[in-house]
């Protein structure tokens, strides 16, 4: 199988929501992995790789609008696409 569309570069910043200025479809029509402080996450909401960021949903707790509530965890962040 050969893959001969070139993959949009990665951003600074980017989202996971829909709903969010950060969010770049086509980024997402590519598997993409985040290291965060050495460990691959799966739970990466959102991450800013500049600022030295991500954010991850808390277990249960919504917010008013149901959305999960995001924790933001400092540390160095690399994205990569798999």
């Amino acid at each position: 199988m050969n893959d001969t569309t070139a993959k949009p570069a990665l951003p600074d910043r980017l989202s996971v929501n829909p709903r969010s200025p950060h969010f770049v479809e086509a980024i997402f029509e590519h598997e993409i992995g985040i290291m965060f402080n050495g460990k691959e996450r799966n739970d990466v909401e959102e991450y800013c790789i500049s600022e030295g960021w991500v954010k991850v949903a808390s277990h249960k707790a919504l917010d008013r609008r149901g959305q999960p509530l995001t924790m933001t965890v400092k540390g160095k962040v690399e994205a990569f696409y798999k």
